[in-house]
């Protein structure tokens, strides 16, 4: 019988699978989540500040009743940081404790990929990045895309504190 070990049919299988991204720009870099972690994204609203937040935290806004904490992604990640305009987003993802608005300069599109594309990340990709974050990299159209592991941008007192929002 000439069947694989299981770990290496199921490695094999996750780098045959076709993966859907969100692709956005933050600070002129392209980035990528996983399809599946965004509920929806929405036009900048009005954001209703909280006293006592970590720094990346602008506030929170309320959903169709549901109230969300808003994440500024440039604070997260030490970019410089940008007034709204006309293309900033905010990207609802679902992280299976809740909903969490993530500020976006701009969502791009869709991208259908192998996993098998995507590349480990480099020891050292930037120094504003925690490599925590960082799930991998695509080569996209002549450009980097950083494939973001939405599930491990914030630490568990962060997660904890996102929850009770």
């Amino acid at each position: 019988m000439n069947a694989l070990p299981a770990p290496v049919a199921v490695a094999q299988t996750r780098q045959e699978e076709l993966i859907q991204l969100v692709s956005f720009n933050l600070s002129g870099e392209e980035y990528g989540v996983e399809v599946l972690s965004v509920r929806e994204i929405i036009r900048m609203s009005t954001i209703t500040k909280m006293p006592n937040t970590p720094y990346f935290v602008e506030g929170i806004i309320n959903l169709r009743g549901k109230v969300i904490p808003i994440i500024d992604l440039r604070k997260r990640f030490g970019l410089e940081e940008q007034e709204p305009d006309s293309k900033t987003r905010i990207m609802v993802m679902d992280d299976g404790k809740g909903l969490t608005g993530l500020v976006v300069d701009s969502v791009s599109e869709v991208i259908r990929i192998h996993g098998s594309e995507i590349q480990p990340p480099p020891p050292l990709i930037s120094e504003n990045i925690s490599q925590e974050f960082i799930a991998g990299v695509f080569n996209h159209a002549d450009r980097l895309l950083i494939v973001m592991n939405s599930h491990r941008m914030f630490n568990e007192d962060e997660q904890g504190y996102l929850a009770s929002c």
